[in-house]
């Protein structure tokens, strides 16, 4: 696998599976431009930081991006113990803003990864809904529909995870056709990174403990990065629509 001359956006940059994923692109070759709210700790050809829940700042972010982009692996978010609000525009709004403001900057077979999670894995239930969010215009279009149609506090991570992969797995193909972008979702499950006791915190005891013992182990940062840095190549170029489990088989366990 190689990433050479490669341009590669990071967004959740500074910690974590982001981290990881610039370190392996890297070293693969390619020019890692990282995004974080909090500053960078690692070796980066470039860094933005910038608050992917406030519109006007990802505007300022784009503003300083490259003209032509090989992949953006968007990975930042916020955990559900945050307020409902705050997720829905860090995880699905802003995300989504960003990522279609790129689109005219992305080179032919560019590679788009969005992380999702395997507590997305109920969207079918909730179909109607996320279609009807993903159908919104524009990022106040979508913020104005969510205000319509509130978002429960304990089950805000998982609704605008499932959202996420309806809107990735539309746009996938027309994406795909149109432009020559890919665009795919990883959905890990419980990993280990520094907002882990939030996602404890948020899933509650009863479920981590049944969690637990349908698992080996959480994954290591590093074993999801691995996936997305290969969606990000050249050996990926006919993977388009996929949301892909990397939990251990975790996932499994529940049919």
């Amino acid at each position: 696998m190689s990433l050479a001359n490669k341009t590669i956006v990071i967004t959740g940059v500074s910690s974590g599976i982001g981290a990881d994923v610039a370190k392996f692109a890297r070293h693969q070759g390619a020019r890692v431009i990282g995004m974080d709210r909090n500053p960078a700790s690692l070796s980066l050809d470039d860094f933005i930081q910038v608050d992917l829940g406030d519109i006007s700042a990802i505007d300022q972010a784009i503003a300083h991006l490259p003209e032509q982009i090989d992949a953006l692996c968007n990975i930042a978010g916020v955990p559900g113990t945050a307020e409902a609000e705050l997720v829905g525009r860090v995880n699905y709004l802003g995300l989504r803003y960003l990522t279609e403001s790129l689109l005219p900057r992305f080179s032919q077979g560019a590679s788009v990864v969005n992380v999702a999670s395997i507590l997305g894995a109920e969207w079918p239930e909730r179909l109607t809904e996320h279609k009807a969010l993903a159908a919104t215009k524009d990022y106040h279009a979508g913020a104005e529909w969510l205000a319509q149609h509130p978002v429960e506090q304990d089950t805000c991570y998982q609704y605008f995870k499932e959202a996420l992969i309806v809107w990735t797995t539309q746009q996938a193909l027309p994406w795909f056709r149109d432009h020559g972008v890919r665009m795919n979702c990883v959905a890990p499950g419980p990993v280990m990174t520094p907002i882990l006791g939030d996602f404890v915190s948020m899933l509650g005891e009863e479920r981590v403990q049944a969690d637990a013992d349908r698992m080996l182990r959480p994954a290591f940062s590093d074993e999801v990065a691995d996936v997305i840095t290969f969606l990000c190549s050249e050996q990926a170029r006919w993977i388009c629509g996929a949301n892909i489990p990397v939990d251990g088989g975790l996932a499994s366990t529940y049919i």
